[in-house]
């Protein structure tokens, strides 16, 4: 059994989501970055990690990769041409999304007072918003893929939901309909549930 060691509200999201996409069983730490919990996993006390046996995974998208991989779902054939539009479309989101929301955060509440620059939201709010139009024309079906479910689509989604939260610009029509349909899924709504 897993264990995926990481608050709800952080990345560590991702997982639990991925977890119940592909129906493996789990156990939920819910640890806050740099408790005691996170630091006996990863020395950065960074959030999330997944324990496998006695073994231990970072990173969101390195777990992703791993679990999809192992279990066959939610990702393309290795050594393919969909799976290298899928890993183009994972780089892209991790690059133009998640990497502009998590340098708002940094400069919002992460960094020290001193260090952080509050003027900065302002071009990630719009280069945000710049990136998303790409994105969005990138959607030719129910999903970034076409017809099936992806890590890229937990990430995308994931970031759409953490903008909202974070005052980021409004995703377009399409992507608000994208969203909704991603948010509606059971596996979502089983890990929103979680403590």
């Amino acid at each position: 059994m897993y264990q995926v060691i990481g608050t709800r509200a952080s990345r560590a999201f991702r997982v639990l989501w991925l977890l119940e996409e592909i129906g493996q069983p789990y156990e939920h730490l819910a640890a806050a970055p740099r408790s005691k919990e996170a630091l006996a996993v990863n020395p950065s006390g960074k959030i999330p990690a997944l324990r496998v046996g006695d073994d231990v995974l970072t990173d969101s998208s390195a777990i992703m990769a791993y679990l999809t991989d192992r279990h066959g779902q939610l990702t393309c054939p290795a050594g393919t041409i969909e799976r290298a539009r899928q890993d183009a479309l994972t780089h892209q989101i991790l690059d133009d999304l998640d990497a502009v929301l998590w340098t708002a955060a940094r400069h919002s509440f992460v960094l020290p007072e001193e260090r952080r620059v509050p003027q900065v939201r302002e071009a990630l709010k719009w280069e945000y918003e710049r990136n998303l139009e790409r994105l969005s024309s990138a959607l030719k079906g129910p999903f970034l893929m076409g017809d099936k479910i992806t890590v890229p689509d937990i990430l995308l989604a994931h970031c759409l939901i953490w903008a909202e939260k974070a005052g980021f610009p409004a995703s377009d029509e399409k992507l608000g309909q994208y969203r909704a349909r991603m948010m509606a899924r059971e596996a979502f709504q089983r890990a929103a549930a979680l403590p």
